[in-house]
C-alpha cells in the first residue's frame, strides 16, 4: 500500500471514528481526488469497517482512486 494513502487514511479514519463526517468530506475535497458521491461511498465503507485500521482505510481509498481499464 502506498505510504501516501496510509498517511491520509489515518487522518480520515480519525475523523470518521469521531463522527466528524463533514470534516472527513472536507478532508477528501482538499485532496481534490474524489467527487462528493465517491466521498460518500468512501466514508460509508470506512464507517462499516469492523476494525478501522490505517491499512483498511488506505485500501478503500485506493479502490476508489484506481481508474478502471477499458
Amino acid at each position: 500500500m502506498a505510504s501516501v494513502w496510509t498517511n491520509h487514511a489515518g487522518n480520515i479514519a480519525e475523523l470518521v471514528n469521531s463522527n466528524k463526517d463533514t470534516q472527513a468530506h472536507l478532508y477528501l475535497e482538499q485532496m481534490m481526488l474524489f467527487p462528493v458521491d465517491v466521498q460518500d461511498q468512501i466514508i460509508d465503507k470506512i464507517s462499516r469497517l469492523e476494525h478501522c485500521t490505517n491499512e483498511a482505510v488506505a485500501e478503500i481509498i485506493q479502490q476508489h482512486s484506481t481508474m478502471p481499464l477499458r
